[in-house]
C-alpha cells in the first residue's frame, strides 16, 4: 500500500533546518546573548585586544548593572560603536577620582585590577538616575565616563554584562567582579 503523504525532498528538508537555524541565531542574539571582541587596550590588564566574550543580553532586563561588573554599551555620540567598561558607579553613588585614587561614596575603592592609576581628577559627581559611571582597567588609556563623549552612560544603552571569556583558549574564564566589590 502506498503513503497518500508525499514525502518532502531532502533539498526542502535542508532548507527549512537552515532558515529555522537562522531564526534560532537571529532570535538569540537579540534577546539572549552576543558575542563580542574586546577592541583596543582600554580594559588591560583584564581584557585583552581581540579578546573574545559572551555577552548576556538578558539579565539587565531584570535586574542593575551592579558595581565591578563589565559591560558593553553603546557609545553615545555614534550608536553603532560598543563599547566595554566596569561599572564603578550606580545611580546616586557620589564618584571622584582623586591623585589617582577612585572614591565611591568618599569611600576610597582599592582597585589591584588596573593597570595603573588615573593620572587625571575627576572631581566628586553624583550618578544620576538610569545612568552608570564607567571606566576602563586600564585608566590613563581609555575613553570612559571621565570624558563628555562617554559621560555618564544612560541605562538604555547598556547591551548587557560580559559573563565569560571563551578565546583565545589560554584565556577561558568566567568574567567576575573583583573582590573589592563583592564587600560593598
Amino acid at each position: 500500500m502506498q503513503s497518500t503523504k508525499k514525502q518532502k525532498s531532502v533539498v526542502r528538508e535542508w532548507l527549512e533546518a537552515i532558515i529555522g537555524s537562522l531564526i534560532l541565531t537571529a532570535f538569540i542574539i537579540t534577546f539572549i546573548a552576543q558575542s563580542f571582541s574586546v577592541q583596543g587596550t582600554s580594559m588591560m590588564p583584564t581584557l585583552w585586544n581581540s579578546q573574545r566574550l559572551l555577552v548576556d543580553k538578558i539579565s539587565y532586563r531584570f535586574i542593575e548593572p551592579s558595581p565591578g561588573e563589565i559591560i558593553v554599551f553603546k557609545f553615545p555620540v555614534n550608536q553603532r560603536d560598543e563599547f566595554i567598561k566596569r561599572v564603578i558607579g550606580v545611580p546616586g553613588d557620589t564618584v571622584a577620582i582623586i591623585d589617582g585614587n577612585v572614591f565611591i561614596n568618599q569611600e576610597l575603592i582599592k582597585e589591584e585590577y588596573i593597570s595603573e592609576p588615573a593620572m587625571r581628577d575627576f572631581y566628586p559627581q553624583v550618578v544620576p538616575e538610569d545612568h552608570y559611571f564607567v571606566l576602563g582597567d586600564n585608566r590613563n588609556n581609555s575613553l570612559d565616563s571621565r570624558d563628555m563623549r562617554v559621560s555618564f552612560v544612560p541605562k538604555e544603552l547598556v547591551v548587557g554584562r560580559a559573563v565569560w571569556s571563551y578565546w583565545p583558549l589560554s584565556r577561558i574564564e568566567i568574567v567576575r567582579p573583583p573582590a573589592i566589590f563583592a564587600q560593598k
